[in-house]
């Protein structure tokens, strides 16, 4: 019977998803010691089986400084970690198919003016020259040229090869079982192969991330999400656009190939670890899509698939410093839209680490906002 395995290094990681496995190469480029524990494979949770809208339009304004980081994080991709991961500033469409849709868009634009996203709105008789393809029901939306789409099956596994390329000690299959604290060092341990001793732990474990928080006395609203996901089989292209649609429902975006990567509605988890598509899920996506692209009348879903997601009440995430135990630091809760964030929110984790401050804004995401205090009703005299 072989002996446990045991390391020290200076961090370690839970979770391998884009946000860990980014956090684990900034860290390596720092010059720090790392150990990033999967209990998968890297990127296969909802780093790999969501959407893959690189987008920044549509986030919430506390949002958007760490969405710009990304989107210069993005631009440089091939030279960061080796693929351009089907990366295309293709644009992206947010669908209006109100005048009150409109005017929420027009708000946003307004609101978002200081983060030179580049909106245009589009609408009337701009938006049938512009958009043949769009159905009736669209009567305008706003683009925002820069933004894009990805494939996030190449992109989000693609972070941690770099990651351990760089020198992080990578270890997949390895669920931690166990996590403790002695005041000075964090240890972390996977069934009987292995145990990791670090001053510093960053919680990266996506939907999975609510008991190592629970176990610094830090329990958040943390719930899962199941996303239903469908391919069609290729059709003659029409789109460039990735498209989603005011005040949430079907998004969608179209491939080199021809195939439509269509998403929205909720589908069943199995288990703790798996989900699958929903049929009555997949019959309304079908529906909107339809609706809103009438090229896709008959074309056939080749594939659907779900994933697991952690979700917060308020759809931000939880991302900084704890509030009970100095060393340990959280990126979770991206609430089905950390893949565009993901790659800064690992950068910052890494400063955090590093410097002991982020020099992007994360105050709206700390995790004190969970444990604010009640106001106190004074005692009349």
């Amino acid at each position: 019977m072989s002996s446990i395995k045991t390391l020290r290094t200076d961090v370690a990681i839970v979770g391998g998803g884009i946000v860990g496995s980014s956090a684990a190469l900034a860290l390596r480029q720092m010059g720090i010691g790392v150990a990033l524990l999967e209990r998968d494979l890297c990127g296969s949770r909802s780093s790999g089986v969501n959407f893959g809208g690189v987008r920044r339009q549509g986030r919430p304004l506390s949002q958007l400084p760490l969405a710009q980081r990304a989107h210069r994080i993005w631009g440089r991709l091939p030279s960061l970690i080796g693929t351009d991961g089907e990366y295309l500033r293709s644009g992206h469409f947010k669908i209006a198919r109100s005048e009150s849709d409109m005017a929420s868009l027009e708000r946003y634009r307004s609101q978002s003016l200081d983060f030179d996203l580049g909106l245009e709105l589009i609408s009337d008789a701009r938006l049938r020259e512009r958009c043949p393809w769009l159905g009736a029901r669209a009567v305008g939306g706003s683009l925002c040229v820069e933004d894009g789409q990805a494939n996030p099956r190449l992109v989000s596994p693609a972070f941690a090869l770099a990651a351990q390329r760089a020198g992080a000690q990578v270890f997949e299959r390895h669920a931690v079982d166990e996590v403790a604290h002695d005041g000075a060092m964090f240890m972390l341990r996977s069934g009987n192969a292995l145990e990791v001793h670090a001053p510093v732990l960053l919680n990266c474990a996506g939907a999975w991330s609510g008991p190592i928080a629970t176990r610094f006395d830090e329990s958040v609203p943390l719930r899962s999400g199941n996303p239903v996901m469908v391919v069609t089989e290729p059709i003659p292209h029409f789109m460039d656009w990735s498209l989603g649609v005011e005040g949430g429902g079907i998004y969608g975006r179209q491939v080199a190939r021809g195939n439509l990567v269509l998403g929205g509605g909720a589908g069943i988890a199995v288990d703790a670890d798996r989900a699958r598509a929903a049929s009555d899920a997949i019959a309304t996506l079908a529906a909107q899509a339809i609706e809103l692209l009438p090229a896709l009348r008959h074309a056939h879903f080749i594939r659907t698939w779900s994933g697991t997601e952690g979700y917060l009440p308020d759809r931000e995430p939880v991302l900084g410093p704890s509030r009970t135990t100095p060393g340990l630091f959280h990126g979770f809760g991206f609430s089905g839209a950390g893949f565009q964030i993901g790659p800064a929110a690992g950068e910052v984790l890494a400063e955090l680490v590093r410097d002991g401050r982020s020099s992007t804004p994360i105050q709206a995401f700390s995790i004190e906002r969970f444990f604010a205090e009640e106001p106190t009703t004074p005692t009349p005299p």
